[in-house]
């Protein structure tokens, strides 16, 4: 089921893809029918109710007047994918660290045609589930303009399958933690990517440090979970302007969302409404294919069977204005 957050309430789409309200379905209370956390928290009998709604109501809603689908508890981004992780070292190299290293590491690969051995992630990636966890407070929706962070001159989309708990998880077990994916969405992880080029070689926390609390945009559609029995199968795709920079697929990456969940609760508790981002799409951001977006551009991600997500960036926005919820 697809679902999305108005003023109103929450919204559903119809298989002929208009959408019907579900305030005042029968056998959905009222919170369950405008808080998209205690719709996905109650479950099976939830949506059951709100698919005989959309065969019996004659209501129909607008899916444009949406906003986030909910206000995030907390934030935490993973990285999966090994050839993310090395195209987009090779490319913080040879755009941000200072010579001779570009040259080196160009000439290495040139001459064995192999990966330069400092680009690939440390045993520890294979180990265990990497996350950083991000800033839960701004986040902004579908349709609003993104701002220029102040601090940075490349400023850079990531396209990111992410899903958000509808359960409470301490120390989970793999098994008990896929039960707690409530359902899945588009995020984009916006990045200051010169920024994150002088946090991994100055700072010591490391290169996720100011160079990704500034923003998320999440987007307006949120399938249940059983709509997406593999999440491992995902495609998307990015366009700037309408152009097509890059797609992408989340096949085979380092570690599971169950693994990933059962890593991130050890010692602490994860609950209904915490947002959990597998990471990039491998090939799905500007620093992997070199190109830069600019003031004026419109930045489109899209997965399919999902939906899209779209901000115009503006010099005119401000981070202060640019968080408005809209809904619960």
């Amino acid at each position: 089921m697809k679902l999305r957050s108005t003023t109103d309430g929450l919204i559903a789409e119809r298989d002929d893809g208009t959408w019907a309200p579900l305030a005042g379905a029968e056998g959905l209370s009222a919170e369950q029918a405008s808080d998209m956390v205690a719709f996905l928290a109650a479950g099976e009998p939830a949506r059951e109710a709100a698919a005989k709604a959309l065969a019996s109501s004659g209501r129909n809603a607008d899916p444009s007047a949406a906003g986030i689908p909910f206000s995030p508890r907390s934030m935490r981004a993973f990285m999966l994918w090994e050839a993310h992780v090395i195209q987009s070292s090779r490319m913080l190299v040879k755009r941000f660290f200072p010579a001779p290293l570009p040259q080196v590491v160009a000439g290495f690969e040139r001459i064995t045609g192999k990966t330069f051995p400092k680009l690939k992630p440390n045993g520890r990636f294979h180990e265990a589930p990497t996350f950083y966890v991000a800033n839960h407070a701004m986040v902004i929706g579908d349709g609003q303009e993104m701002w220029w962070p102040s601090h940075t001159g490349y400023l850079d989309f990531e396209l990111e399958l992410a899903f958000v708990l509808d359960k409470p998880l301490a120390d989970a077990t793999p098994e008990e933690a896929r039960e707690a994916i409530g359902g899945w969405f588009v995020l984009n992880d916006w990045s200051a990517r010169d920024v994150q080029a002088d946090d991994a070689r100055e700072n010591i926390f490391g290169p996720v440090v100011k160079s990704k609390t500034f923003a998320n945009s999440l987007g307006p559609d949120l399938i249940t979970a059983d709509e997406l029995p593999d999440w491992t199968r995902a495609t998307g795709r990015v366009r700037v302007d309408g152009e097509l920079w890059c797609e992408g697929a989340t096949a085979g990456p380092q570690h599971d969302v169950g693994e990933m969940l059962a890593y991130a609760s050890a010692g602490e508790l994860l609950a209904p409404g915490d947002v959990i981002s597998t990471g990039t799409m491998p090939g799905c951001c500007g620093l992997e294919v070199d190109r830069w977006i600019q003031p004026g551009q419109t930045v489109e991600l899209e997965i399919d069977g999902i939906g899209t997500l779209a901000n115009r960036i503006s010099r005119d926005a401000k981070p202060a204005t640019a968080y408005e919820p809209t809904h619960r």
